[in-house]
């Protein structure tokens, strides 16, 4: 396989793996937090789809959609706080817009050569990956992190283990 074909496999299966860690959550379980401070499910699943998007676009402008309007603004840091369910979408469209960020991900993936790969990535992500293909390696890296989050609210929700 070829690092391209790697990375478009890690990026699938880490979007199946949030999908069956959150696929029995509730839109009331989406606002759980684990502890006082920590975030909860709904906000860090679309903190996830406008990180992804922002990453990608900003190697290749326009590679991914726009979120619906009003969708970015929901998922900033000064939002993190909010518990209001009336605030955020439900987990059924948080999860088909990162699922859709996550497809158009895997077609910009697959359209990059090595050469791409091999390119310098944009200044603000340099200190994260150095180059595109480390950025595009960052984005199931991210899921996974934030997946394990979600592991943990399972627990406080006494869900089963998954894992």
């Amino acid at each position: 396989m070829t690092q391209i074909e790697n990375t478009v496999n890690l990026l699938s299966r880490s979007l199946e793996t949030l999908k069956m860690t959150l696929a029995d959550f509730s839109d009331a379980d989406m606002l759980v937090r684990p502890c006082p401070g920590a975030n909860h499910a709904a906000w860090q699943l679309g903190h996830l789809t406008n990180a992804e998007t922002g990453m990608v676009n900003a190697v290749q402008p326009g590679a991914l959609p726009a979120a619906p309007a009003g969708f970015a603004e929901k998922f900033k840091k000064e939002t993190a706080s909010v518990d209001d369910p009336k605030f955020f979408p439900g987990k059924a469209e948080l999860v088909d817009a990162f699922s859709t960020a996550r497809a158009a991900t895997i077609a910009w993936a697959q359209s990059l050569s090595q050469a791409d790969l091999d390119r310098p990535a944009p200044e603000k992500f340099l200190r994260f990956a150095p180059t595109v293909g480390l950025m595009l390696l960052m984005m199931p890296s991210h899921v996974m992190m934030h997946t394990g989050q979600f592991q943990v609210i399972r627990r406080k929700l006494g869900k089963p283990m998954l894992f």
